[in-house]
């Protein structure tokens, strides 16, 4: 079974709420910013975007895709940022019940639009935090 996601790394995510989807098709990259949550359960970022966008396209397509979260700071030891990858699902049932409930339970107002709720299964994830120190990281996978 696979390891858990460090708490520094679950902390960094909990503490924020958007982040940004990398897909790529035909070898040209595409990114979006999207509203998530986290499921520690599943080691995984829970957000809704509608299928025909272009991010929901491109991981119908390919969904093996990347992302970032990051911490806007024009200070030097204050950068923290996290890069990540991994596999890119729809949620459905019976999981789906599950993440509709955690994502309104956090973003209400989501409720008055049709949610399509997709899971962003992290299998790798580097966390860079100059707090620790200028260039410190951490690495999970």
């Amino acid at each position: 079974m696979k390891a858990e996601i460090p708490e520094k790394i679950i902390e960094f995510i909990n503490d924020h709420h958007v982040l940004t989807l990398v897909t790529c098709s035909d070898n040209k990259p595409w990114c979006a910013n999207c509203f998530y949550i986290f499921d520690k359960d599943e080691n995984a970022l829970l957000f809704s975007t509608d299928i025909t966008t272009r991010h929901g396209q491109e991981a119908k397509k390919n969904s093996f895709v990347a992302g970032s979260i990051v911490l806007e700071t024009e200070t030097i030891g204050k950068i923290q940022g996290l890069q990540f990858s991994g596999n890119l699902v729809l949620c459905e049932k019976p999981y789906l019940s599950k993440a509709r409930k955690q994502y309104l339970t956090r973003f209400p107002y989501a409720i008055i639009k049709k949610t399509t709720l997709w899971k962003f299964e992290i299998t790798y994830a580097k966390l860079t935090d100059n707090r620790l120190g200028f260039g410190t990281k951490l690495i999970w996978e």
